[in-house]
């Protein structure tokens, strides 16, 4: 009867670890040498959420809004030089968040990286973007072009680092195309590699697909 009942718990186990291994996500890499990176795969102290879809959803807590949240970016995995990230995501109206890159240092991102603005800019004129609006490098140069959809739509964001030169696509368009080593400003420095992060806003944000290939 032990003999009996030992086995059968270890059957009871081991169905049970079957099961939440395969129901697990593990980043997992594609034909064109993409590794696609689920929520748990990703670092977050945060209040990102893996939803049934695939979506990571991003719900702030009660308290928080604007700066009155830290350390609750959504980051990749290890530090990245030359790379491609490729990614989807949507917001609402008045929506705001950013992709960090080549960080040295996430306890401040905004100090030791480099962020490219997502906002809700739709509507603006291509002449008036700033690097505040959607698509600009943050202290350092606007968006070429307005490429925003509307608030509630999916975009799609291609960012490629490759030494100094950045280039950035959004919906199809190329926004950014910069030599970053020549347009930063002199109080921020470019490190050669870094970490890959996006922003938490205390403001709802989705975001889905993300994939990430080093050069």
């Amino acid at each position: 009867m032990i003999i009996f009942m030992s086995r059968t718990i270890l059957l009871v186990a081991a169905t049970v670890f079957f099961f939440q291994t395969a129901g697990a996500e593990h980043p997992e890499k594609n034909a064109a040498g993409f590794t696609r990176m689920p929520l748990s795969a990703l670092q977050t102290e945060g209040n990102w959420q893996q939803q049934d879809d695939g979506v990571i959803f991003l719900e702030p807590r009660e308290g928080e809004t604007g700066w009155k949240r830290y350390h609750h970016y959504l980051t990749l995995p290890g530090k990245y030089k030359d790379f491609i990230v490729d990614f989807e995501y949507k917001h609402g109206e008045g929506g705001n968040s950013g992709l960090y890159f080549r960080v040295s240092d996430m306890v401040d991102p905004t100090i030791h990286g480099f962020e490219i603005q997502i906002l809700d800019s739709l509507g603006k004129a291509d002449e008036e973007m700033g690097h505040h609006d959607n698509g600009g490098i943050i202290k350092t140069k606007g968006a070429d072009k307005n490429a925003s959809k509307k608030a509630g739509e999916w975009n799609r964001m291609t960012v490629k680092m490759k030494g100094n030169n950045l280039t950035v696509t959004l919906n199809g368009a190329v926004v950014q195309k910069v030599n970053l080593d020549k347009k930063r400003p002199k109080d921020k420095p470019l490190h050669k590699e870094g970490f890959i992060s996006i922003q938490d806003h205390g403001l709802p944000f989705w975001v889905r697909n993300i994939q990430v290939k080093n050069l």
